[in-house]
């Protein structure tokens, strides 16, 4: 089995609904999970109707499924940091960070599972206590033990570690620096989509951003993340009206650069509390070559007009 406990964030909140929107698996298949007794709220058994209350602790058991038993595999990756406890890789884009949607190997953690011969216990996540999306690269934490992932997985709920973004965005953002505060829901017409909305449902998500340097048709720009939503960034970005440079989900359908392969979005900084030596790590890791050399081009336009 596969096991995770999830907090409720407000009251009122239908468990099926609530769970649609931070699960990747529709609602159909989230109340066959609940008939099966297989989520519990505060540890009884419960409808997949049921009015949530703020704080609730909802145990949610999937069975694992044989095609996403995970193997060791010698696939390079940057270690940037390790100790006893954790370690701090640079994860490069076009990684998948785990298995999924009919991927099973070549990800981040058959890759983790090779190089490192302790990791915290989850059969198809181990060390893994946050994600990127496959074509995001930069920075992300590992745990080596069930108690350091624990003491890191709180910190990222509670916000009190830092994740810091630097995009290349399309367009020219007016203000120096801003906020968008919008919730986010999955897009109805394709799941695997997100959409900002001004309405109350969704889940509340706010982003902090800073025009780094700005070009005739683009923004260079860092991104703060106040919460952690799934594709955050991107979607608050196509919100704005700039979506991200390469994005080929929620950017422009002619790319100006044809030779990217993903969104030109990278994890820059990472800061936390380390969970046993009482002493707070930071990290930076400049953006790939590719992106880049992409800045330089624009650059280059600059200087010769």
């Amino acid at each position: 089995m596969n096991k995770q406990i999830i907090i409720a964030e407000k009251d009122n909140d239908r468990l099926d609904v609530f769970l649609t929107e931070i699960l990747d698996i529709t609602r159909s298949q989230i109340k066959k999970i609940i008939d099966a007794g297989n989520i519990l709220v505060a540890g009884q058994k419960v409808k997949s109707g049921k009015s949530l209350r703020a704080g609730d602790a909802i145990e949610i058991s999937i069975p694992d499924e044989p095609e996403t038993q995970l193997i060791p595999q010698n696939i390079p990756i940057e270690i940037i940091y390790e100790d006893k406890d954790l370690a701090v890789i640079n994860k490069p884009q076009g990684m998948v960070v785990h298995p999924g949607a009919g991927v099973s190997s070549g990800t981040l953690a058959n890759a983790l599972m090779y190089h490192f011969s302790s990791l915290s216990a989850d059969p198809t996540r181990p060390g893994i206590v946050h994600r990127l999306d496959k074509d995001t690269s930069g920075l992300m934490v590992v745990a080596k033990n069930d108690y350091a992932h624990l003491r890191l997985a709180e910190q990222m709920a509670q916000k009190s570690a830092l994740r810091v973004y630097r995009a290349l965005i399309q367009g020219v953002l007016k203000e120096d620096s801003g906020a968008v505060e919008k919730n986010i829901i999955r897009d109805k017409k394709d799941r695997k989509k997100f959409i900002a909305t001004d309405a109350p449902k969704g889940r509340y998500a706010i982003t902090y951003y800073k025009v780094l340097e700005r070009f005739p048709k683009h923004t260079f720009a860092e991104f703060k993340l106040g919460t952690g939503r799934t594709h955050q960034i991107r979607v608050h970005c196509k919100y704005l009206g700039h979506p991200i440079v390469g994005d080929n989900v929620y950017g422009f359908k002619n790319q100006e650069f044809k030779e990217l392969k993903g969104q030109l979005l990278h994890a820059y900084r990472l800061e936390f509390d380390h969970p046993t030596q009482n002493k707070r790590m930071c990290f930076c890791q400049e953006i790939p070559e590719y992106f880049q050399a992409i800045l330089q081009k624009l650059k280059t336009i600059v200087l010769q007009n």
